[in-house]
């Protein structure tokens, strides 16, 4: 998803909020979903059969609304592979392989940090220097990981398993970073044809790539039972936090402005944690407090931006997409 900087001077109001509202709570409703289903269906597959599916969706869209979609597509074909690949590929497999070792909650919590690793890679890579309440909106949003990732003490095996599991999907966020910085190299290309484009570029290679790993033995292929059974939550998760979550994510930063925009992503991880305490699991303080000074991060560096440009607030794309 696009998110461009957004002015005081732009429309507000309920039907804004409550896109955002829908938009980030979908995504949050991901990793409950996505939980269960890599409990029976390998990640490397789902991510074929989810994108799949979203892809079938989206460039239906994009032959409605695109402009000259395919011959964009024909022309930025290896850029928009390797694009995709990372954002669809490497993102999505790595971020349900540490989800089947650690909490949903976890994993929500570590999405609301990309905005904050692509400050870093710019900074790095571009050489755009961060300013100082960016950098202390950073740190703060790392201390909110480091405390919702934290072993107790008297850990036990299974919090080392949930341990690697974030570790693991923290590494996945790189993938959709470097796929949000790939965005800005295609400034011809609208965000329905950014998504549509790279997911169907993508979408071959990594269907290839998982059969080949079912050949080596390093994944199973799913039955068609596996697939009948969960066709509900897989049609969910193409159709809600894949596509239409995107899509009113979107509309909502296009009425509100990128700042309140991103504000809302705080939303990602409480609304995991506000479904599983609903559903009978309280959660621990340490996910509370994670979740808490991840929120403060995210405030304390886009709110400023809501009256004045802020240096170092980035464009950045959203996971669920």
């Amino acid at each position: 998803m696009d998110v461009r900087h957004g002015s005081s001077s732009r429309p507000a109001g309920l039907p804004g909020a409550g896109v955002l509202v829908f938009a980030t709570t979908a995504w949050g409703s991901l990793f409950l979903v996505g939980k269960h289903v890599i409990g029976v269906l390998d990640p490397v597959w789902f991510t074929v059969v989810r994108y799949a599916l979203a892809t079938a969706l989206l460039l239906a869209l994009v032959q409605c609304f695109g402009q000259s979609p395919w011959a964009k597509l024909r022309s930025n074909l290896a850029r928009l592979t390797l694009l995709g690949l990372a954002g669809y590929g490497a993102f999505s497999i790595l971020v349900f392989v540490g989800l089947r070792l650690s909490a949903p909650s976890h994993g929500s919590v570590l999405m609301a940090t990309m905005p904050f690793t692509t400050l870093s890679l710019r900074w790095l890579l571009d050489g755009i220097r961060p300013s100082p309440r960016a950098v202390f909106s950073a740190a703060l949003a790392l201390a909110g990981v480091a405390t919702v990732a934290q072993l107790l003490a008297g850990s036990t095996s299974a919090t080392a398993t949930s341990q690697l599991g974030d570790l693991i999907t923290l590494a996945g966020t790189l993938g959709w970073v470097f796929y949000t910085r790939g965005a800005a190299s295609l400034p011809d290309h609208s965000p329905l044809e950014y998504t549509a484009l790279t997911a169907a570029a993508a979408l071959p290679w990594l269907a290839a790539g998982a059969v080949l790993a079912t050949v080596c033995g390093l994944v199973a292929l799913p039955s068609t039972e596996v697939l009948r059974e969960l066709a509900p939550q897989l049609l969910y998760v193409a159709i809600v936090p894949t596509v239409a979550a995107a899509l009113a994510f979107n509309l909502g930063v296009r009425r509100l402005g990128a700042s309140v925009g991103t504000l809302f992503l705080n939303v990602v991880p409480v609304s995991v944690i506000a479904v599983r305490a609903a559903l009978g699991a309280p959660p621990q303080a340490s996910e509370l407090m994670g979740a808490g000074l991840v929120a403060m991060a995210l405030a304390l560096h886009a709110w400023p931006a809501r009256s004045a440009p802020v240096p170092g607030f980035v464009r950045t794309r959203c996971p669920g997409v």
